[in-house]
């Protein structure tokens, strides 16, 4: 598992150069090369995105109760975590709340007419699609809990268990896997129904979210040892 953890802050220091990138990035995109570049980077940190998942899912193949433990996170990640992870739905929160301070930054040139093109901007269309593809997100998220309870429920049967313990803790595997694909396809699927610059705006939001959320853990964490 530590090698797992060295991966993670090796791949979180790599993250934060692929955002510093994006948001380098001219956006809106003016021309055709400003735009291709612009989808080059979203393709480069949903790769990145998908390279974590990947290595997660051989790490829980060997070790899936310290996956749940997520010795990697800080306490704060971990008393927000989902199954070892943000929650699938986390993504409409952040598409709602970013629509919504980008709308009310904007208002004025929205009431003249003006097309922002940003989260601010989403169409009455893009919101339809959001919120059903929200609703079918909690049915996944709500099947995959279901299957983890599931699991919880047999804990007692570990106790004095006689036969292979490995058997009884290999279900964990699929819960764990299940639950990443989740969150990378549910991604996936929301920039799908955004344009280039819309899709690399909750990207950038959605890391920034990611670093706060570290950076206020790791100073908890460094206040909680210094007593």
């Amino acid at each position: 598992m530590r090698s797992f953890t060295n991966f993670c802050e090796t791949w979180f220091v790599q993250l934060k150069h692929l955002v510093n990138q994006l948001y380098s990035a001219p956006r809106p995109p003016s021309t055709p090369d400003q735009h291709h570049h612009l989808l080059q980077l979203v393709h480069k940190l949903m790769s990145h995105y998908a390279e974590y998942y990947r290595v997660k899912g051989l790490a829980a193949e060997r070790d899936p109760l310290s996956i749940l433990a997520a010795p990697w996170a800080t306490s704060l990640e971990c008393s927000l975590h989902w199954i070892a992870g943000w929650r699938p739905t986390t993504a409409f929160h952040l598409v709602y709340t970013e629509s919504s301070i980008r709308f009310e930054s904007h208002i004025a040139e929205i009431l003249r007419g003006m097309s922002t093109g940003d989260l601010g901007d989403l169409s009455p269309s893009q919101f339809r699609r959001v919120s059903e593809l929200q609703c079918e997100t909690v049915k996944e998220e709500n099947a995959i809990t279901e299957e983890l309870s599931e699991w919880q429920d047999g804990a007692s049967e570990l106790i004095g268990e006689c036969g292979d313990i490995e058997e009884k803790i290999g279900p964990l595997v699929s819960v764990i896997k299940k639950a990443d694909d989740l969150r990378l396809r549910t991604v996936r699927r929301v920039l799908e129904l955004l344009t280039t610059h819309q899709a690399a705006e909750f990207l950038i939001a959605a890391a920034e979210l990611q670093f706060g959320i570290r950076s206020w853990g790791e100073n908890h964490d460094r206040l909680r040892t210094d007593v």
